[in-house]
C-alpha cells in the first residue's frame, strides 16, 4: 500500500506488524493461523511436513493490524526441498516483529532443534498447543523446561481446535507491535495469489487420499488460472512426482485416484472462490529426483 492509499482516519496508536509462527511439523502452526485469521488459508493434514513455504495471514481490526506468518516445520533437511524449507523458517524470523514460539502441550520434551532457529534478543511468545487434550496442569513441567532454555515473553496455553485463549493471544501479540499503520487494506487476508491457494488445495487432497511417501514426492502448479465470461473458471495443474511408479499410484486404475482427488479439490477452490464454478483439469508429470534439482525447486517458486 503506498502511503497516499493509507487510510488518513486511523485511531490513535494504532499497531501493525508481522508475527511468525515457529514450530516443529505437526505442532500445530497451520491450525493456529487459520483460526486467528478467520480462514482457512494454509492446508491442514494429519501428516508432517504439509507446509512447504511461508504463508502470509493477515488480521485486521480497528486498531491493529497482525501479519501472520506461517513457516514449514523445523527439520533436519534430507535434500534441496527440505533447506529452501528451512530458508523460509529463517527468513521468517528476521522478518518478524514478534516470534510465536509453537510447543505441542501433549509431549514430554522440549523441542531444542526449533528453540534453536530462534534467535535470543528476539521477542517470543510461548505458545502451548493442544491444551484441549489434556488437563491444564499437565503442561506445566514442559513450561518450566522452555523457561529454562530461554526467556519468553508470555506464556500463553491455546487450542485452535475449541478456541481456548485466542482472544487472549491475540491481544499479547498486538500490544507488543509497533505502532504504525497497517502494511495491507483492512480488508484483505491474504498476500498470496488465487492460483497459489488452489494449488494448495490440490495438493492438500493429495496428502489426504494417499499415505506413505506419494505426499512428499508430489508438487502442484497451476499453469492456467482463467475466468471466462459466462462460463467456469478454467484452471489446469500439473501434479509432478519423482518416479514413474508414483505416477501409476496417483491416476490409479482407470484413472479413479486422480478423479477423486480432482471432485474433492474442486469442490473446496469453490468456496475458496464464494461458490464460483470451476472447471479443473489435473495433469500427472513425472520430474525425477525434482526435490533435489535446484533450477526446478526456483521455477516452482522456492527460495535458493
Amino acid at each position: 500500500m503506498t502511503p497516499d492509499a493509507l487510510p488518513q482516519d486511523l485511531p490513535p496508536n494504532h499497531r501493525s506488524g508481522y508475527a511468525a509462527l515457529i514450530g516443529k511439523p505437526n505442532v500445530g502452526k497451520s491450525t493456529l493461523m487459520n483460526a486467528l485469521v478467520g480462514q482457512k488459508l494454509s492446508i491442514v493434514t494429519e501428516k508432517p511436513q504439509t507446509t512447504r513455504r511461508r504463508v502470509l495471514g493477515i488480521h485486521s481490526d480497528e486498531k491493529h493490524q497482525v501479519i501472520f506468518l506461517d513457516t514449514p516445520g523445523v527439520i533436519d533437511p534430507r535434500y534441496a526441498l527440505h533447506q529452501s524449507m528451512m530458508n523460509s523458517v529463517d527468513s521468517a524470523v528476521s522478518e518478524a516483529d514478534l516470534l510465536l514460539f509453537l510447543a505441542d502441550a501433549t509431549r514430554e520434551d522440549p523441542d531444542e532443534m526449533s528453540l534453536q532457529r530462534l534467535p535470543r534478543e528476539r521477542p517470543a511468545l510461548l505458545v502451548l498447543t493442544k491444551m484441549d487434550l489434556i488437563p491444564r496442569e499437565q503442561a506445566l513441567p514442559l513450561v518450566d523446561e522452555y523457561l529454562a532454555l530461554r526467556a519468553f515473553e508470555e506464556v500463553v496455553p491455546t487450542s485452535a481446535v475449541d478456541g481456548t485463549n485466542l482472544d487472549v493471544l491475540l491481544g499479547e501479540i498486538t500490544e507488543r507491535l509497533p505502532e504504525g499503520p497497517p502494511f495491507y487494506p483492512k480488508d484483505q487476508v491474504a498476500e498470496q495469489p488465487e492460483r497459489f491457494f488452489a494449488a494448495e488445495i490440490v495438493r492438500e487432497k493429495v496428502f489426504r487420499q494417499f499415505r506413505q511417501e506419494i505426499p512428499y514426492a508430489v508438487q502442484v502448479n497451476v499453469t492456467t488460472f482463467e475466468r471466462q465470461e459466462g462460463r467456469k473458471t478454467l484452471i489446469d495443474a500439473e501434479i509432478v512426482v519423482n518416479k514413474t511408479s508414483q505416477k501409476g499410484i496417483l491416476i490409479g486404475k482407470g484413472g479413479q485416484a486422480i478423479k477423486t482427488v480432482g471432485a474433492a479439490a474442486r469442490e473446496d477452490i469453490e468456496t475458496m472462490l464464494d461458490g464460483e464454478a470451476v472447471y479443473l483439469q489435473l495433469h500427472v508429470k513425472v520430474r525425477e529426483d525434482w526435490r533435489e534439482r535446484p533450477g526446478l525447486l526456483r521455477s516452482y517458486g522456492y527460495r535458493a
